[in-house]
């Protein structure tokens, strides 16, 4: 054998055997040609959606991990509240689910009562601070001046009353 047989055995050895729509090159004179530019490009514009992508999943996350922080010092808040609250001169028992309303003496201690200031006629004993709710999780709850439990009270009584479709 010669120089060109063996160029050519080794030509023929390289070329794809199987199926042309298997083939890793164009093997049809009509199929498009294949530009290393044009491979280039393609590979440009993947990295370009993939970095969009990739952005916009980490602003989600971000803006997520924000609102949890929010909640965290949320429920942190609250609970330092509660445990407070919970250190309040009492000189009765607390019973879940009651309003207890919270006075500051001059002194600046504090104290609950179960009168409210219209109880007092106008005389209360101390500086007034607000009422709050024990619920029967143990977690206090400003009471406000009613109209919110109010609220939930009528809307829990129209579907209560129209439950049945009525």
């Amino acid at each position: 054998m010669g120089m060109t047989d063996e160029k050519s055995q080794n030509k023929t050895e390289q070329n794809h055997q199987g199926t042309d729509h298997s083939s890793p090159y164009p093997v049809s004179r009509l199929a498009p040609p294949i530009q290393l530019v044009d491979l280039a490009r393609q590979i440009e514009e993947a990295d370009l959606m993939i970095g969009t992508q990739v952005n916009a999943k980490l602003r989600v996350i971000s803006e997520q991990i924000r609102k949890l922080q929010d909640q965290a010092r949320d429920v942190l808040d609250k609970a330092n509240r509660d445990q407070d609250l919970h250190r309040v001169k009492c000189n009765f028992k607390r019973l879940p689910g009651h309003t207890y309303h919270l006075y500051a003496k001059a002194d600046g201690s504090r104290y609950f009562s179960m009168l409210s200031p219209d109880d007092w006629h106008g005389r209360a004993p101390a500086e007034y601070i607000g009422p709050y709710r024990l619920g029967a999780d143990m977690s206090w709850t400003p009471a406000g001046d009613g109209e919110e439990e109010g609220g939930l009270n009528e809307i829990l009584s129209y579907l209560m009353d129209n439950r049945n479709g009525e």
